[in-house]
């Protein structure tokens, strides 16, 4: 499951002393990688010309500084880099990395998006000892966007129900989903969701686990529920397919074991 790793430490502002650091460079989703091993650059290729401001410190990892960047350079990579989505990387490289470099990008993106005042339109400045934006003019703040978002697997007896949403991109069947609404609990919008999207009601709801998801800034909090009533119906703008899988169904294809999801089917299948 995709998780920050354990030897990391986090950092809001760069060490003083620098000797070996490694630079996760974006441009919007994509992050900028050798293509002979898929890793990133231990100094910002010049090429690039990155501005100063445009580096974030992120934190330690492996006796190595992180920090972040992003480029609106897209005409090309140098020499021997390539530039790839975060999702392509699944099982192609270290769960660890990929935990990192999604850190990363959620910086970048906020890097990136806050550049200047949401009330004034001022050009923003980086407030020291936080990882915050300020403007001078108005005194408006802006913080890195985390956006909540529920999940939950609902089981009756020794059946699951398992969903394939419309917008997912391989077909898989998985968890129900959805963000949290503004003046929302994370409970609620369990609730909320399963009657949106399936008709049903649930109850007995029982935490499992929370998980980073940089795709590009939720944090998805997994819950596991139990059936009370209802008969199936699907929202079709949202849901393509939903079932009952019991012991004794063929288990379909679901989300890569990087994933919340992953973790949350595996922990509740039928039979097991």
């Amino acid at each position: 499951m995709l998780k920050t790793p354990a030897a990391f430490t986090a950092l809001i502002d760069p060490p003083e002393h620098v000797e070996h650091r490694l630079t996760f460079i974006f441009h919007k989703s994509q992050i900028l990688l050798r293509s002979d091993d898929l890793s990133v650059p231990e100094v910002p290729p010049s090429d690039l010309a990155l501005p100063p401001e445009r580096l974030h410190a992120v934190g330690l990892w492996q006796g190595r500084y992180c920090q972040s960047a992003w480029t609106d350079n897209t005409d090309f990579a140098p020499a021997g880099y390539a530039w790839h989505s975060l999702r392509s990387l699944f099982g192609s490289v270290d769960d660890e990395f990929i935990g990192l470099a999604g850190r990363a990008s959620q910086i970048a993106d906020w890097a990136r998006t806050h550049r200047y005042c949401g009330v004034c339109a001022t050009p923003m400045g980086r407030l020291g000892g936080e990882r915050a934006y300020k403007c001078g003019a108005c005194g408006h703040t802006a913080y890195p966007q985390i956006c909540p978002a529920m999940m939950v697997l609902i089981r009756d007896g020794e059946r699951v129900l398992l969903a394939k949403h419309t917008r997912s991109p391989a077909g898989l069947f998985t968890a129900l989903a959805g963000f949290v609404e503004a003046g929302e609990s994370v409970e609620e919008a369990v609730h909320r969701e399963v009657y949106e999207e399936v008709g049903l009601r649930v109850h007995r709801l029982q935490y499992f686990s929370s998980q980073a998801w940089p795709f590009p800034n939720s944090l998805m909090i997994a819950y596991t529920a139990e059936y009370l009533d209802g008969t199936i119906r699907v929202d079709a703008a949202e849901i393509e397919e939903a079932r009952w899988f019991g012991p004794d169904d063929e288990w379909p294809q679901t989300p890569h074991t990087i994933s919340i999801a992953s973790a949350l089917l595996a922990a509740n299948r039928p039979g097991r």
